[in-house]
Order: C-alpha cells, then structure tokens, then sequence
C-alpha cells in the first residue's frame, strides 16, 4: 500500500512540475547533482551485481559442497551432520528483557538439541535472575547429556569483559583447533537448522577463520522504527554479498558470528576483545567501549584470515529501540553504529589494499567519503534556488523521489517486500544518517552503549577541550564543504580584483 502511495505521489509531482523544472537551467542543475549521483549509484550498482553473481552463482557451488561434505560426514560417523566437531556457543546478556531472554536461549537450546553433536552453551550474564531463568528454561527442554550448560557471571563492566571471559572459559576446556566457537547477542534468535547449514563451510574452506550469516529484525517499535530496521536489513544483506566474493567482510557481527577455535581461543583476539584502542592524533589514545565486532573482524583483516557470508542463513535480532521517539531512537543507534564503524575502519585502511585486498579496502574508504557526498546534493539545491530561482527545490525534490524509488526497487534483488516507506527512510539516513556521521567522526572518544546506558568520553581534565577543538574541527569542515559547493554552484564569486590575479 505504501509504495503504490509513493509511486501516486511521485506521478503527480511530475504531471505537476511548473515549467520552470525542464528549462536549460534545471537541466544543468540536473547535471551538477548528477555527477555526484552516477558515482554514488555507480558505486551501488557494482554492489547490486557482486551481491547476485555471489548468491547466485558463486555461493550455491560452496552450498552444495558442503552439504556433500556434511552427508558424507553423517555416513562415516552414523550420526547427525556436523557431529565430529564440538560447539561451543557464547551467549552475552546484559540488562536485557526478561521475555528476550527466554525467546533467546529457548532457541538456543532448541537448536543445540537440533544438531545433534556435542554443544556446551556458555551464559555470560551478570544478574542471578537471568541465571535462575536460564536453569528453568533448560531443565524444561531436557536436552541430551552432550549438550550443557554453562554459566559464566561477572560485575557489569560491560560486554568486552563479559564476552573475553567466556572465550577464556572455553579456552579452559581445551577445544580442538577445528572446533566451533559461536558468539551471540543475548537478544538475537537462531533459526532453526542455522548451526548445521553453517558449521560444514569450517570443514568445506581449512583456511576460513570465521563467518555470519543475514540478519533481520523483529522490532518492539513505532511503524517508521520497524520499518527503518528492515530496510538497514536489507542493504546490510546486498552489501554483505558483494563482499563475499571477496571473502573480506566489513564486520564480524556481533550479533552472530562463528569462529575456528584456534582463532577464537587465541589469547591475542580475546585480548583485543577485552581491551582495544587506538591512538588519535588530537585526542590521543581511545579505548573501546562498544564495537567489539569491529574489533574481532580488525583482527582477522590484520592477519589476512579469510571470512565468509552465508546469505542464506538468517538470524532474528530483537531490536529494543532506545527510545520512543523515531528520531532520538535513530539518532542514538547511528551514534554508536557509526562511532564503531569510524574508529574501526581508519586502521584498516592503514593496512594497505595489498595486505587486505583493493576491493575491501576502497569500501573502506567509500565510507569514508560517503559521509560527505549525501550533503552535496541538499545544500547546492539550496543555492541554486537563493541565487536563481526556487524552481531548484522542486526540481530536487522530483531526483530524490526518483532515485530513492530506484534504490528501494533494487532491494526486491534480496528481499521479498518492499515497503512505500523505504524511499523517504533512505533519504533521511543518507541525509541525517551523514550528518551524523560526520559528528562521530569529529568525536571518536564519545561511545555510549544505547541499552545499557554506558557511556565513555574524553579523560575527565581533557573532555572540555577535546568537545571544543571536536566543535572548531567539525563546523571548519562543513564551513569548508559549503563554501566549496557555494562556488560551484556559483552562488559565491570571487570578487572582480581577485578573480583575475594570476595563480603564480
């Protein structure tokens, strides 16, 4: 309903159009905003295309691969597939509801039980009631002696703890280096069967270090809310894909990811887990609060160990919004999202696009100018209709409502539905969502974890002067940006006397 909306409106804005939008000025207009426009959607449509060559090409072959190799496994041991290896599966919770909590670990058990080879399913929690719950919900289900439990509680220090002591409890049990070491938030779901279409492609690939799987959102929220989740869903699904080809990843999400046990018991990566940070050069040295994903991928990408995507594996997160509002809910997950992202993503690129392949580490810098290229099109509309005519807006508005559609119709290559809402939610998480960015950028020291209402700034004598040089740095460089655009679009001229000095 809410596309055949969209598409209606969009309709009428063209039928509408005054005169003015196809005179040769807008089309020039057109053009400027274009140049941005082809590079961006350029950009996307090479992810468009990875992402159907991996999932209909190159994938299935590994697909079925591994389900050869699990039948065959199955047929020498006589048991269910994927038996031969133990899993051990790391669960973090922390202040999370009740409700989630036993729709998580149900699952969890349930698909222990499902596997049927020997898994020991690790609780990292902090409060004793969480503990009794779990104990009653496993009781209940009454899983088969290779299947246990086991309980890791600890002080609320934050998630980095909680998840580096659970790695060490596994490590105390001395897995065999081919082991599995699954880690999850304590609000995502798995889906029934995920364990065993995921575990073969560790024996299928002897160098893979780790994998994920899709996610999508079950989300206790307004309408705008949900519907902003699944479409995040949505492209983290194409972009994921395309990367795949590369078998270089972006992350290794934390709300569900598999390790070999080598890497995951490595004291190196639970160190990085615990305690991460970075040196900055105006801010000096940030330790990490949130994004230990980023963390745990850096550490792979470091040592050239190969990640994998299973896009056809999904994974069900209970999304909490942090608050009621959709603004202040989205404006506080993009601050923790893009902080990880930011601070994770400046030392990968220092790594080279020989050490961690071109591919991978253009997307890296893509993200970082693609913070940037959202504000052109806004701000040169704006000058252009200040110095010739209002018409521009309009004619802006109609390239948005245009190119949104398009965008949000590519989605149909990796998901079923679409919504009518996709377009305008797209705009404002480009728009909005790059405004944001940039503040994070400016800011690497602020974290804050939305759920737990943990938060880490500068050092307690530096945080005034480090927020006033993040203000002067963050207003310099949109100042710059808009007074580049400002020339461009001819709004500002140099003055007669400047304009003909010779550069030399």
């Amino acid at each position: 309903m809410y596309l055949t909306l969209y598409i209606l409106a969009l309709l009428a804005l063209l039928v509408n159009a005054p005169a003015g939008v196809w005179d040769p000025a807008a089309r020039e207009f057109v053009v400027i905003i274009g140049v941005v426009g082809l590079w961006r959607y350029g950009w996307g449509f090479v992810h468009l295309l990875r992402s159907l060559v991996y999932r209909r090409l190159v994938f299935p072959r590994w697909r079925r691969a591994a389900e050869l190799l699990a039948a065959s496994d199955a047929a020498d041991v006589g048991e269910a597939a994927g038996s031969a290896d133990r899993v051990f599966l790391i669960i973090t919770s922390f202040r999370i509801r009740a409700e989630t909590t036993a729709a998580v670990y149900r699952a969890a058990i349930e698909e222990a039980i499902r596997y049927g080879g020997p898994v020991t399913i690790v609780a990292s929690i902090v409060e004793l009631a969480d503990q009794r719950l779990i104990k009653a919900i496993f009781a209940k289900l009454r899983p088969p002696e290779d299947v246990r439990l086991v309980f890791v509680r600890l002080a609320p220090s934050g998630k980095r703890d909680a998840l580096a002591a659970a790695l060490r409890a596994v490590a105390r049990r001395r897995p065999r280096p081919d082991d599995a070491v699954v880690v999850m938030d304590g609000d995502s779901l798995l889906a029934p069967g995920a364990l065993a279409r995921c575990l073969p492609f560790l024996r299928l690939m002897p160098d893979l270090a780790g994998l994920t799987t899709d996610e999508d959102a079950i989300t206790d929220g307004g309408l705008l809310i949900r519907h902003w989740h699944r479409l995040r869903f949505a492209q983290r699904h194409m972009l994921m894909s395309s990367l795949g080809l590369s078998r270089r990843l972006l992350v290794m999400t934390g709300r569900m990811s598999i390790y070999r046990a080598e890497v995951a018991t490595h004291p190196d990566f639970i160190e990085i887990v615990r305690n991460d940070s970075l040196e900055h050069w105006r801010l000096g040295r940030i330790s990490f609060l949130t994004g230990e994903d980023k963390s745990t991928w850096f550490w792979l990408l470091e040592r050239g160990l190969p990640m994998l995507y299973v896009p056809d594996v999904k994974i069900w997160t209970i999304e909490e919004p942090p608050a009621r509002s959709f603004f202040r809910a989205s404006t506080q997950l993009m601050l923790r999202w893009f902080g990880n992202m930011l601070r994770g993503s400046g030392r990968a690129i220092e790594l080279g696009p020989r050490r961690i392949g071109l591919f991978t580490w253009w997307c890296l810098i893509d993200q970082r100018l693609s913070m940037w290229t959202p504000l052109i099109g806004p701000t040169a509309a704006i000058f252009f209709a200040l110095a010739v005519s209002p018409t521009f807006l309009y004619t802006y508005l109609l390239w948005v409502a245009l190119t949104r559609l398009v965008l949000t119709l590519g989605l149909l290559t990796v998901r079923e539905r679409i919504s009518g809402l996709y377009p305008l939610l797209l705009y404002y998480t480009q728009v909005y969502g790059a405004l944001v960015k940039t503040y994070a950028l400016f800011r690497l020291d602020r974290q804050r974890w939305t759920r737990q209402n943990i938060a880490r700034g500068s050092a307690r004598g530096d945080g005034r002067w480090h927020e006033i040089g993040s203000t002067f740095v963050h207003t310099l460089a949109l100042a710059t940006l808009v007074v580049v655009i400002a020339f461009l679009t001819g709004a500002l001229e140099l003055p007669p006397g400047l304009s003909g000095l010779p550069l030399s």
